[in-house]
């Protein structure tokens, strides 16, 4: 397992991931939410749907991975978002990004 699904697992334990649609779109809307994470195969429309609302209330979106590969990683059934709501994780989560699409 990578770094990156690793640092999910631990914001995980830690509280500070809400992951499914409905808890995403919660967490991004009451302002708790420093980064959206979408699976890359999630449909069209819900990554259009979090793009923008990301977008509108600022806050920074990666595609990553696949439902499986993030459900696996938080011990959850497959999940096509997940929001981190903590900014500690939340920038290492994007440095690991960064890394990973520079490889």
């Amino acid at each position: 397992m990578n770094k990156l699904l690793s640092m999910l697992g631990l914001c995980q334990k830690a509280g500070k991931l809400k992951s499914g649609e409905f808890s995403t779109e919660a967490a991004v809307k009451d302002g708790s939410a420093w980064l959206v994470i979408l699976a890359g195969d999630a449909s069209d429309n819900t990554k259009k749907k979090f793009n923008d609302m990301c977008s509108f209330y600022e806050v920074d979106v990666i595609e990553y991975a696949t439902k499986e590969t993030l459900a696996q990683a938080i011990g959850k059934e497959e999940r096509a978002s997940l929001a981190v709501c903590d900014e500690g994780f939340a920038t290492s989560i994007k440095k690991l990004s960064a890394q990973l699409e520079n490889k």
